[in-house]
């Protein structure tokens, strides 16, 4: 029986550890924001900031990242054949 209390302990502390890990990301992220937002440059991982540097380019122009650009652009696929 000592067996699994000894597994329910490891798997507690494994768990902690994770939320531990979680909550310290979160932190030296929003940390990141404050020290960006100080100094002027854009909020990483922002995603309105990623849309006002993407906003000169050309609207009209497919980007490389776009979609519907590769879709456009992108051969048709050979139907498949019977080999015999």
């Amino acid at each position: 029986m000592g067996s699994k209390k000894r597994q329910q302990t490891i798997n507690k502390r494994n768990r902690e550890r994770a939320i531990e890990e979680k909550r310290t990301l979160k932190r030296q992220r929003k940390q990141e924001k404050r020290e960006a937002a100080r100094s002027g440059e854009p909020i990483p991982g922002d995603p309105i900031a990623g849309d006002a540097i993407a906003s000169d380019a050309i609207a009209d122009e497919p980007t490389a990242g776009d979609a519907f650009a590769d879709e456009a652009t992108a051969t048709p696929a050979e139907p498949p054949t019977d080999v015999d």
